[in-house]
């Protein structure tokens, strides 16, 4: 059987769709994601970022390469184009194989890696994990100070004052992504290999973003920071998670985060 998974959305967004994808592995298994996203599609046997596939071209100017390459496809499922009835029209009346579920958990109490999960016929529970090389944990803490909103970020003055406090008990990086301005800060583009330093670190603190629930999936110690988004639906999971969430983010003390990291 020839499998297509589409997932567009963000690094959190995938992750946590993780143990829906693996579950609809079949002989043959190929996703389309986002650019960032394609290095984390390990269990597939390809992968492709949708910008090149040409699919938003359907029903917008002749593809008849695409249309023909997704028939090649024995079942296609599909968080592309879920809210868009035109979309799911054209694609029922070529005759291709997409199945479509939608992108965001309608449930507020629960978790988006079990109502992905749901959506495909899988068990609720499911951990995203990553297959990374065994290495050795070393003695440093890895900050990640963003997110993909500033309303979800703990004040970058709080994370300064508990980098220091950690300081005195192990080596302290920064972590950021391309464009966020932090001098001196680690930046690896390829998530896979973000994920490989991520984890060789003794402990990750971070707000609610798709680097953190990276570092959770590479099986790093994780404490998050929780302000507008529900943590019952969209925090990190795994047995070294913890979750500190609070209305205002300003109001977190960092000696609260500090007992946290332990």
């Amino acid at each position: 059987m020839r499998q297509l998974i589409v997932r567009p959305g963000a690094i959190g967004d995938f992750i946590v769709a993780l143990p829906a994808m693996e579950h609809l592995r079949a002989a043959y298994t190929e996703v389309w994601t986002a650019g960032v996203n394609v290095p984390l599609a390990r269990f597939a046997d390809h992968a492709r970022p949708i910008v090149t596939t040409g699919l938003d071209r359907l029903g917008i100017v002749d593809a008849p390469e695409v249309i023909e390459r997704l028939r090649s496809f024995d079942s296609i499922v599909s968080w592309y184009g879920a809210n868009r009835p035109e979309f799911r029209e054209l694609t029922a009346s070529l005759g291709l194989p997409f199945t479509f579920h939608v992108a965001l958990p309608a449930d507020p109490g629960t978790h988006a890696a079990d109502f992905f999960l749901s959506q495909v016929g899988g068990e609720r529970g499911g951990i995203p994990r990553l297959e990374l090389p065994p290495v050795p944990r070393e003695d440093f803490a890895v900050i990640h100070p963003f997110s993909g909103s500033a309303r979800k970020n703990w004040p970058l003055e709080r994370f300064q004052e508990l980098a220091q406090r950690l300081q005195r008990r192990m080596p302290v990086r920064w972590c950021c992504g391309p464009e966020d301005e932090l001098p001196g800060a680690v930046r690896i583009a390829n998530l896979y290999e973000l994920a490989c330093w991520l984890s060789t670190a003794r402990i990750f603190i971070g707000n609610d973003s798709g680097v953190t629930h990276l570092a959770a999936a590479a099986g790093t110690p994780v404490v998050v920071l929780f302000g507008p988004t529900d943590p019952g639906v969209w925090a990190p999971r795994g047995r070294n998670v913890r979750v500190i969430a609070r209305a205002a983010m300003s109001d977190l003390p960092p000696d609260e985060v500090e007992r946290a990291i332990g």
